[in-house]
């Protein structure tokens, strides 16, 4: 039987521009999920194109979002303008707590890569609807939770937080392993495996210990702040203002830890680990050609 995406042959319009673009900056395998530049932007066409079919199907409009406006929603990330990364992160961590709403993307204001990555014809579709259409277009297009879109999961190189007709997409698009919770990105997997880079993770572990945390990677933090978090709020459904009482408190506290070791994080990250990890990159992707 023809599958979904073969049926879409002639729908899914990959960007030419964008894939002649990002393939000549980058080498084979440095994209998310260990994919060329070329793979990701298929990819991103694929999984868009059926998201609006599914929408489609639900009864809504959802227009297919293109691979640069899913890219900028990825480099949103811990920036606003007037803070860069760093200035970010000393006021709001990772942005993940301390901006918690509880709303869907489209309604939030100021920080929101989730939003950006939507697209603004999505976000003025989204705000024609009543209040109780845009409940019921949100759950369609995300499931039951409201943050995690494909631009944030891709990012993230995690779908385990997807729903909807975006999980959807994302299962007929992306392999069994790729959608795994567990999954690792074949080249961070590679640049663990140096000594050189185990070396600086052994020193990372030992010295945020001495800063009263317990991880052995950077990449642990985020997730263990994002799993505090969905433990507070029922995985992000519960809006900040319909939060009970001894919820806010954990909510305050969680903010709190969160803006302390993200501060740390980078420190460490910046200065044990990025250089490593670049000098491991230059010599893997040297002799490669996209």
């Amino acid at each position: 039987m023809e599958s979904s995406i073969t049926r879409l042959g002639t729908v899914v319009c990959i960007s030419l521009l964008a894939v002649a673009m990002y393939a000549e900056a980058d080498g084979p395998g440095r994209e998310e999920f260990g994919l060329t530049s070329r793979e990701l932007v298929t990819k991103v066409d694929q999984v868009e194109a059926l998201i609006a079919q599914c929408m489609r199907k639900q009864g809504f409009e959802y227009v297919a979002v293109d691979y640069e406006t899913i890219r900028r929603g990825i480099e949103a990330d811990k920036t606003l303008p007037g803070l860069d990364e760093e200035q970010f992160i000393a006021r709001y961590g990772f942005g993940m707590s301390t901006l918690y709403t509880g709303k869907p993307p489209q309604l939030a204001s100021g920080y929101s890569p989730a939003k950006i990555s939507l697209g603004k014809r999505n976000i003025r579709i989204f705000s024609s609807l009543s209040a109780a259409d845009q409940v019921a277009y949100t759950r369609a297009l995300l499931g039951e939770g409201n943050s995690a879109t494909f631009a944030v999961a891709l990012d993230a190189e995690n779908f385990s937080r997807c729903g909807g007709c975006t999980r959807e997409a994302i299962d007929q698009v992306f392999e069994p392993n790729q959608r795994s919770a567990s999954f690792v990105n074949p080249k961070d997997l590679r640049i663990s495996q140096d000594p050189r880079m185990k070396a600086a993770l052994r020193k990372y572990a030992s010295e945020i210990r001495e800063k009263g945390f317990d991880y052995s990677h950077p990449d642990e933090v985020e997730m263990d702040v994002q799993a505090r978090l969905d433990a507070i709020t029922a995985g992000g459904t519960i809006p900040l203002e319909a939060l009970s009482p001894d919820a806010r408190a954990a909510l305050e506290k969680l903010q709190d830890y969160e803006r302390r070791v993200a501060v740390v994080n980078f420190e460490l990250e910046e200065e044990l680990i990025d250089v490593v990890e670049e000098r491991i990159e230059k010599e893997m992707f040297a002799r490669t050609v996209d």
